[in-house]
């Protein structure tokens, strides 16, 4: 096999790994009633940061995420209570995302069928396979 066609396999084999993981935990969120995992990724962003609180432009460089798919997904976050949305203190025009415990407790809810469903998912491979693909990654 030539370098190049093995690289398109590799670019390949990578994109279905991640659209399989992807569709396996959707499917186990929306079996318990929960949210989506865009959802999950924004609260758990949110939780890390200083203060539980990001800027929509520093949220929006954490997830890779486009700016119109963020802003949308920002509102139907608040209006369900997951997230609060405050003017920036030193910006008048800008906003802060806040984490609210509600959602807080939605992010804990979430991983209790999000952790399961990924190690299942990555249960195929065992701990020095993972490392190992993990070291391959960093490299890209």
């Amino acid at each position: 096999m030539s370098e190049t066609k093995a690289r398109h396999q590799a670019w390949i084999a990578i994109n279905r790994a991640q659209k399989r993981l992807s569709d396996a935990i959707e499917g186990a969120l929306k079996a318990a009633g929960l949210p989506q995992l865009s959802w999950y990724d924004v609260l758990w962003e949110l939780e890390k940061a200083p203060d539980c609180c990001l800027r929509p432009v520093e949220l929006e460089a954490r997830l890779l995420m486009p700016q119109h798919n963020l802003s949308r997904l920002l509102t139907r976050m608040a209006a369900a209570g997951l997230v609060d949305k405050t003017r920036c203190p030193d910006d008048g025009r800008g906003q802060r995302v806040v984490l609210t415990d509600g959602g807080r407790r939605t992010r804990t809810r979430m991983w209790t069928v999000y952790g399961p469903a990924l190690d299942d998912a990555l249960g195929k491979l065992n701990e020095p396979d993972a490392g190992d693909l993990v070291r391959k990654l960093d490299r890209i």
